[in-house]
């Protein structure tokens, strides 16, 4: 039963309570604080105990049955809340904010904060080195508005995507933990694999309030100063995903105080299918390892890391920031500057995020050490600045500048290994504040107190059996015996009378008692207050230090190029306005640091005259790498990194396309050779001459012909009428032929060689179209047994001796049939045969009809000999 169902008036005032609650927030589970737990009810608690192996139990009933009830620990919360925030579960945090004394009924609660996974900002639920994205998406007309913030750090930004493509591109990119759609939104099929979806009201995407809500919170009058006046689609999702994070968080939001435009012509464009087949972040099974970043990324700080991120995956068209970048890791490189800059960057450690969380007025005592920990080191990372020859360091230095009065302040407040909340106290350094200072000593020495008052006072009046003590119902009492009592001075004053004692208090005692008896309290009261007031003073120079955030994680990312340069043997490369890739030695980056033995490094050329390069040979011969190690070479190049090349020179580049590897998409309803098709569709209806493509293996996924006749077919088309620069690996040989046949067209084939039946790869490649595919060694390499290979070996010499070509040869040299068309049954009737031409006649050949009338067995030696001479001259005409 759900608690929607419930009728209120057979519950307990309690229930009620919580179902009022819950009523308010139906999407979310609601956490509701009891004692030292939170407690769930109803589907929360069957949902939780479920995803949190936890026990479910029962508390009342409801309509004559249980309430199903979990409970987890008010300590251990966090932990639980982190597991169910990752499996894309939104929580209502409610807590009692009445005082338990003086309520009458349920104690008053309510929910103090909303936990969703695109709006975290407690390290306890976000990855160290990956943005945590809430992402607001608004259609019209297969147009989209597209909004994205990470509320962990105040990043907000915008842009409009012109088509589907366009949308999935920048979800692949992003990869967002919650994502905010209208419920009118008609694509939801292309958020197929993402957790975190919430359908909004479509009054939420409204344009005027979007407006309202976006230009109140930046504090401006219009947009046109972030220069998304004209962005209406845009600003409609903004709208609704600023209204969201308001909520959820229950605060103002300081911390988001920019919005920024990105135009998707202003970076080297990737596609969703691009980005996963180079792997940059997340490699195809989904995991962080053996991937691009993986590779790259020793960062001193885990914003540093993030930010690493988002320059690999948007590489920027425009050479003069990528140049400004190069030449401030040269810099970095010269004098091996970068090495102290990395050290003294480790001890400033994630400030951005801190900062947010002092924004949210949620910042921990361990926060603000760390703040302390930074501040401290600025002077001496500005040191190691200073003679580092690079305008764009310089910048950044000033961007960064020094913060000594917030040091200082830091220094005096907080202890040097502060607890993790501020709820027991413990914080505030002694010294910083005279009157907590004072409350704690009574609080501390209380005892020591009353024994220095006792002898004080026995040796004032003399009375020998005066003690001092105290109760819970009388607190602090002077006591004398009632034989001595008449001897009490006359600034005693009478408390209380015993059978055989007399107990008194002092204007002094009561003093004490006063704030011995509230001391500890108001102790916390005060170093709460206190750690109030830092907060607020780090708070008020918010904007500048998040502006040095940023510029320490750019400082970060070009410290951790120039180590990776040094370390991998990396190369500056050269920028042309011409059009091409000159690329010599160059390597993959990531197979490189996989391999034992040393990686085999090649040459890359494409200029106006090499085009296309036909890429063949042996499966495992390297094809594969050598197209994807030229795109990641391109994409380093253009975040501003050195490249795993002796030499490189590129020419300007605006998208990278991939058509590499095969699987289906089972959601999707698409077969392995539809999702291949419609990438190629993508491909040659958006790639332009500035494109760099990689096409491996088009048109496996059908039969031979139909597959060979869309291979050629594509590749002419990207040749001859797109004529962007493509690397087309293939295994149909027939496609040699497209060199003679186009302008733009040259052969490479990688090499192998075979060796007492085995086949052994070089990697090397070369000039010209290979030899020959060695699919059957492979498939020996592979562990097919050993029967199986000697079957196909029969096989193929079969399917050889009986497939005659028309011309004999292929233009290449080399026999026509590819090793698909020799190993595959004979085309039927409706498939045309492959020539030396693209497509071979239907009817009969000559040869064909004399042999139909040949009685082979009714031959004599002499007979056969001259009807093999007559078969040899009908094939010549």
């Amino acid at each position: 039963m759900s608690a929607a169902q419930t009728d209120l008036s057979q519950h307990t005032p309690m229930m009620r309570q919580y179902l009022k609650i819950k009523g308010e927030h139906p999407n979310e589970m609601v956490f509701y604080r009891m004692g030292d737990f939170y407690e769930l009810f109803y589907d929360d608690a069957k949902k939780a105990a479920e995803l949190l192996d936890i026990t479910l139990t029962a508390r009342g009933q409801s309509g004559g049955n249980p309430v199903p009830m979990a409970g987890i620990p008010f300590h251990a919360a966090e932990g639980y809340i982190a597991r169910l925030v990752r499996a894309g579960v939104s929580i209502a945090v409610a807590e009692q904010i009445g005082d338990p004394a003086t309520s009458k009924g349920p104690v008053e609660r309510q929910v103090v904060r909303v936990v969703t996974p695109g709006t975290l900002s407690d390290d306890a639920f976000l990855e160290d080195r990956r943005d945590n994205l809430l992402v607001a998406i608004y259609s019209h007309r297969e147009q989209f508005g597209f909004a994205s913030l990470d509320i962990s750090s105040g990043r907000f930004s915008v842009s409009e995507l012109e088509n589907l493509e366009a949308l999935q591109g920048e979800l692949q990119r992003l990869r967002p933990a919650e994502i905010l759609i209208s419920e009118d939104f008609p694509y939801e099929e292309i958020l197929e694999g993402f957790t975190g979806i919430r359908r909004q009201g479509p009054w939420l995407f409204e344009a005027d309030t979007a407006r309202r809500v976006i230009t109140s919170q930046l504090q401006v009058r219009d947009l046109t100063g972030f220069g998304c006046e004209d962005l209406n689609l845009a600003i409609c999702a903004a709208g609704c995903l600023l209204q969201y994070a308001k909520e959820t968080q229950r605060t103002a939001l300081p911390h988001i105080r920019k919005l920024t435009r990105e135009r998707r012509d202003e970076a080297v464009i990737l596609d969703a299918a691009s980005r996963r087949n180079l792997e940059i972040d997340t490699n195809l099974m989904g995991g962080h390892q053996y991937t691009l970043a993986w590779v790259m990324d020793r960062t001193a700080t885990a914003m540093g890391g993030r930010e690493l991120k988002r320059w690999l995956n948007r590489p920027l068209r425009d050479v003069t920031i990528v140049k400004q970048r190069q030449q401030a890791v040269s810099a970095l490189l010269d004098g091996f500057h970068y090495e102290p800059v990395h050290d003294h960057l480790k001890a400033v450690g994630d400030i951005e995020r801190v900062l947010s969380r002092v924004a949210l007025r949620s910042a921990r005592p361990r926060d603000l050490a760390r703040l302390r920990d930074a501040f401290q080191v600025l002077p001496d990372l500005q040191e190691t600045l200073k003679p580092v020859n690079s305008h764009h360091i310089v910048k950044l230095a000033t961007i960064v500048s020094e913060y000594p009065q917030l040091a200082d302040l830091l220094e005096r407040a907080v202890i040097d290994n502060p607890p993790v909340v501020i709820r027991d106290g413990g914080v505030i350094r002694e010294g910083f504040d005279e009157e907590l200072d004072e409350l704690r000593n009574i609080s501390e020495n209380a005892g020591q107190y009353l024994l220095d008052v006792e002898t004080r006072e026995r040796e004032r009046t003399g009375i020998s059996t005066l003690k001092v003590g105290y109760n819970r119902v009388h607190g602090y009492y002077i006591e004398i015996s009632r034989a001595q009592s008449d001897q009490a001075p006359a600034d005693y004053i009478r408390r209380q009378t015993l059978k055989n004692a007399e107990r008194f208090i002092t204007p002094e005692l009561k003093e004490f008692e006063d704030k011995a008896l509230s001391a500890k309290s108001r102790a916390l009261a005060r170093e709460k207050a206190l750690y109030d007031e830092v907060l607020e003073t780090v708070a008020a120079e918010l904007a500048p230090l998040q502006d040095a955030a940023q510029a320490l994680s750019e400082l970060d990312v070009l410290a951790n190029f120039a180590e990776r340069a040094t370390s991998l043997r990396f190369t500056p490369p050269e920028f042309t306005e011409t059009p091409g890739f000159d690329i010599e030695e160059g390597r993959h980056p990531v197979v490189e640091q996989l391999l034992d033995e040393p990686f085999v490094p090649n040459n890359l050329l494409m200029d106006t005259k090499r085009r296309m390069l036909v890429i063949t040979g042996p499966n495992m011969g390297g094809k594969s790498t050598y197209m994807r190690q030229a795109a990641l070479i391109a994409l380093l190049a253009y975040t501003g990194s050195f490249v795993p090349a002796n030499r490189a020179v590129l020419g300007p580049v605006d998208r990278i396309f991939t058509r590499m590897g095969s699987s289906d998409d089972i959601a999707g309803g698409r077969s392995t050779f539809m999702v291949e098709m419609t990438e190629t569709a993508n491909i040659l209806h958006n790639a332009t001459e500035y494109s760099l493509v990689l096409m491996d293996e088009v048109g496996r996924g059908t039969s031979t012909f139909d597959g060979l006749s869309l291979a050629w077919a594509t590749a002419e088309h990207l040749a001859k009428n797109i004529r962007c620069y493509t690397l087309f690996a293939t295994h149909y040989f027939e496609l040699t032929q497209l060199a003679d046949d186009l302008e733009h067209a040259v052969n490479v084939h990688l090499t192998a060689t075979e060796h007492d039946d085995n086949i052994v790869f070089l990697h090397n490649v070369h000039e010209g179209p290979a030899s020959q595919s060695y699919g059957l060694q492979v498939a020996k390499l592979a562990g097919v047994p050993q029967d199986v290979i000697r079957n196909a070996k029969d096989q193929l010499a079969h399917l050889e001796s009986s497939t005659v070509p028309a011309s004999g040869e292929s233009s290449a040299g080399q026999p026509v049939p590819s090793v698909e068309a020799a190993t595959a049954k004979q085309p039927a009737a409706s498939e045309p045969a492959f020539q030396g031409d693209m497509f071979a006649s239907l009817e009969p050949s000559a040869v064909e009809e004399a042999l139909k009338s040949v009685d082979v067995d009714g031959l004599s030696p002499r007979e056969a000999l001259n009807q093999l001479y007559e078969l040899k001259q009908l094939l010549r005409k």
